[in-house]
């Protein structure tokens, strides 16, 4: 891998003395691009859980394990993505492709809507007669579902990407140009964000399906006419190879020389080849995973090359190779506790929503209905407003406090964020169980569309827990991205961004999976479902405790890794201002793509 590695950057830095990067005169073709995407997809998926139990008569929990599934295989995607990116195709051809996917998609789905004979016929509210959908209807939802995951395991590993190849990162100009793009991505998701959950949104819950669901595809059909517009302005980087072929080497060599014995004089006897145009920093030796060292054992049947490379990276790898598996060994343990961590997030996505449903989302005297999913903006809301104070203000006095960078180092932060996560799952457990109180005592204000009595507590008793997720989302989520971004190697910061989506979908799964199984259990207990589908009758309450107590348990989990935890360690020659640079990126990177998945 190394040597593909080297053999490709060569012909990319030959190409920087005639390349003309366009970054400017580029940007406004990809941010056009990213803003109609971004409207298209968060209009699609924001309300799909109101969309599935309304308009496709599913059972509530039937709807939820199946938007943890779509939302898990998207995320799971990205690995793919990336590694086809890296490999193969480059990011420009992953993107066109995957953006006309995303298209297909979404057109899909708004047919589902407008054509009355892919979808059920609609049943009234209280009604035990709803029909579900037909195989060939459900299959053709799911043939959508199909297009926009490749749409997505394309588009999430390779736009941000794709759109700081437009600058020369060696020129100042160019460390500018990249900071003003994440800064403009930024402010457009936010925008898309705000328009969907209120306007898209609005339109399919109040106005029409079939037209809120366009909506989002026609804007899709503009992001691929803005991207392809642009083709002739865009700096194509060609695929390099993935950093993935080095861990398998690795893994490979040390397995086979398992039965030799590591030489006392550790590392200087063992194999410390590094490529001229390496872009990583060098790793120091670390006695951690020991036995990953016996892939750099030089023995007689090793050959070496002239220029000190292997001539079988299969037999033999280099120790700075073993350092990069064992950063991977190191962060794994870690990364688990973040998929506990993201279960209370997937709730606020879906139970939350489904709460809303029952509840009095009426505004003022004129009647006005908040459409259910909307509620889920004040989780977007609370890490925009907390993000920058935490950034400007609380930092510099925890900095002279604490004489930390950041204030808290980046694994106190996340842990910060497991707390509020905690409190997310209590505070939404004592607010269900004022919602279901306060509807099995008092006179019911209506019937929601699944059937049960809206309770007359006001659906703004949802905001305490939405801005929790959204405050432990600032803490954890942006430290969390932001860790893998400085622990892994250069090389591998593509795929650690795709590790970051890989712990959202084993999360969507899992919470699937927790869900099915809670429905399945408690059905059949004296107590009732705790999942019912009128919310009324079961105990949703009583599943968020739950997931407290798992979150507190997984918090324990969490410390002992951490205190395990040791912080790579680089031999760095990456001047102070470019550091800078990245870090700044990075911190807009993070919010990005932690909003984008968790949406």
């Amino acid at each position: 891998m190394e040597k593909k590695g080297e053999k490709a950057a060569d012909p990319e830095k030959n190409q920087e003395d005639v390349i003309t990067y366009n970054g400017i005169k580029a940007m406004p073709f990809i941010i056009g691009n990213e803003t109609f995407e971004k409207l298209g997809t968060v209009g699609s998926s924001a309300n799909l859980v109101v969309y599935l139990t309304t308009v496709f008569n599913m059972k509530s929990v039937s709807a939820t394990v199946l938007i943890n599934v779509f939302n898990g295989t998207c995320s799971i995607a990205t690995l793919l993505g990336a590694f086809l990116s890296d490999t193969y195709f480059g990011r420009y051809n992953c993107l066109g492709f995957a953006s006309v996917a995303s298209f297909l998609g979404m057109l899909v789905l708004m047919l589902t809507a407008a054509i009355s004979n892919l979808h059920p016929p609609k049943c009234e509210p209280g009604s035990n007669k709803c029909l579900p959908p037909t195989v060939w209807q459900l299959g053709f939802l799911l043939s959508s579902f199909g297009f926009l995951v490749v749409g997505a395991g394309g588009i999430r590993p390779c736009n941000l990407a794709f759109g700081a190849d437009q600058f020369n990162p060696k020129t100042e100009s160019g460390k500018k140009g990249i900071g003003s793009f994440f800064n403009w991505y930024y402010l457009t998701y936010t925008f898309a964000v705000m328009v969907s959950v209120t306007g898209i949104v609005y339109v399919q819950s109040d106005v029409n399906w079939g037209i809120g669901l366009g909506i989002p595809a026609f804007l899709m059909f503009l992001s691929c006419a803005v991207f392809f517009v642009g083709t002739n302005m865009y700096v194509i980087v060609k695929p390099h190879g993935s950093p993935l072929t080095s861990v398998a080497q690795v893994l490979v060599a040390a397995t086979n020389k398992r039965k030799l014995q590591l030489p006392h004089n550790l590392p200087s006897s063992l194999f410390n080849f590094i490529p001229p145009n390496s872009i990583n920093s060098k790793l120091h030796h670390t006695d951690q995973f020991r036995f990953l060292d016996k892939a750099a054992i030089v023995t007689s049947k090793d050959e070496i090359n002239s220029d000190g490379s292997a001539t079988n990276p299969w037999r033999i790898c280099s120790i700075q190779q073993v350092e990069q598996v064992k950063c991977w060994l190191r962060i794994m343990p870690l990364w688990i506790s973040s998929v506990i961590f993201n279960i209370p997030m997937v709730q606020q996505q879906t139970y939350a929503v489904l709460q809303a449903l029952q509840l009095d989302r009426h505004l003022g005297s004129n009647g006005f209905q908040v459409p259910a999913a909307t509620y889920t903006i004040f989780t977007m809301l609370s890490l925009t407003i907390w993000v920058p104070i935490y950034d400007r203000i609380v930092v510099p006095r925890l900095q002279k406090f604490t004489g930390k960078e950041g204030g808290f180092t980046l694994l106190q932060r996340m842990g910060i964020g497991f707390i509020f996560a905690i409190l997310c799952m209590f505070v939404s457990g004592l607010v269900e169980e004022s919602r279901r109180n306060v509807a099995l005592s008092s006179p019911s204000i209506g019937i929601s569309p699944k059937g049960g009595s809206i309770s007359a507590l006001s659906g703004m008793w949802l905001v305490p827990q939405l801005a929790l997720a959204g405050l432990a989302e600032a803490f954890n989520y942006v430290a969390q991205t932001e860790f893998y971004y400085k622990q892994f190697p250069h090389n591998m910061r593509s795929i650690a961004q795709s590790l970051f989506f890989a712990s959202h979908a084993v999360s969507s799964y899992l919470s699937g999976f927790l869900i099915s199984v809670v429905h399945h259990v408690s059905s059949r207990s004296t107590s009732g479902d705790w999942l019912a589908e009128d919310l009324n009758k079961g105990r949703l309450d009583y599943f968020y405790y739950m997931i407290g107590g798992i979150e507190i348990v997984n918090l324990v989990y969490f410390l002992i890794c951490a205190k395990w935890y040791r912080y790579t360690s680089v031999d760095d020659s990456t001047s102070t201002a470019e550091m800078g640079t990245q870090t700044e990126l990075s911190h807009e990177h993070n919010l990005l793509s932690v909003k984008l998945e968790s949406d």
